[in-house]
């Protein structure tokens, strides 16, 4: 989409951060997407009482990732707790720290004068948002934290826990989350504005079709027809979690790390990170205390 400033050797490192209540199956999609165990819980691991740095910044080491030939550093963050407490108001401002923090020390590397020549890229290139699928419309603090976000990073909304609508079900919830979304101005991935051809924008325009994708994780294999496949039992069939009729984990799966792994990287790099460098460095020019804040004019 942009004409990249990030080299080569930085192509594939990779930062995903999963958003979303305890339950909605996080740790269970991230490890069907990459088909291993890149999350591991903690036997009787239990909620966290509040989302606290420590809670954000549960980054997986990076995990050498083999994609059709090619190998990418991935680095998942997974953020338990979300939305789990009593009072939830202002609980997105540990992990709106964490993502400027991550760009805070992009930038610190960047104005050296005497920089690396591979600058350690640890920003958010993704943020997988988990929206509980009540068939009802978006919940306040869903619609306040998405807005939030989408200022910062590359949001892309999912449908937890898909199977449990009907089909029916499934594509009315989408649509009231689509007019929801548009309603309040939510930015999420990817942005109509950033389109810069047609070719472009009727790719992207399928995928907005789709948003929010629904989705089902599991890492149990089942036989069926003679070849063993993922999914999940229930008392009507086998919810066949790469059977794009029944779910749409194999759409997520190639949008995130196939089809627009390197546009995520560049909008992260030329939209997102140049917002807040131009915000950091303006406030370093007028003397302006240094804070991690959101950029202004967002």
């Amino acid at each position: 989409m942009f004409p990249s400033r990030i080299s080569a050797e930085l192509l594939f490192m990779f930062s995903m951060l999963f958003v979303g209540q305890s339950g909605l199956g996080k740790s269970t999609l991230v490890n069907t997407l990459f088909k291993s165990k890149v999350i591991r819980k903690a036997p009787g691991a239990g909620i966290p009482k509040t989302l606290e740095m420590k809670a954000v910044s549960q980054v997986c080491p990076p995990a050498v990732i083999e994609e059709r030939g090619m190998e990418m550093s991935l680095t998942v963050i997974d953020t338990p707790g979300f939305g789990d407490q009593i009072n939830n108001q202002d609980c997105w401002e540990p992990i709106i720290k964490y993502i400027h923090e991550q760009y805070e020390k992009y930038l610190r590397e960047e104005i050296l004068v005497n920089r690396k020549r591979r600058i350690p890229d640890s920003r958010i290139h993704s943020c997988i948002y988990f929206i509980p699928p009540t068939g009802h419309w978006l919940r306040p603090l869903d619609l306040e934290f998405m807005k939030r976000l989408g200022r910062i990073v590359n949001v892309v909304p999912v449908i937890a826990k898909a199977d449990t609508l009907t089909l029916e079900e499934r594509e009315e919830f989408k649509q009231r989350i689509r007019k929801d979304l548009q309603t309040h101005g939510i930015s999420v991935y990817p942005q109509p504005e950033l389109d810069e051809d047609p070719t472009e924008a009727l790719l992207n325009g399928k995928i907005r079709e789709k948003i929010p994708f629904a989705v089902v994780g599991t890492d149990e294999e089942h036989q069926v027809n003679g070849r063993r496949i993922l999914g999940r039992k229930t008392k009507w069939g086998i919810i066949e979690v790469e059977n794009t009729s029944h779910c749409e984990f194999a759409d997520l799966r190639d949008l995130l790390i196939r089809s627009n792994l390197q546009d995520l990287k560049d909008i992260t790099h030329n939209i997102h990170y140049e917002s807040y460098r131009v915000s950091r460095l303006n406030e370093k020019m007028n003397g302006t205390p240094s804070q991690l804040k959101e950029p202004s004019g967002l």
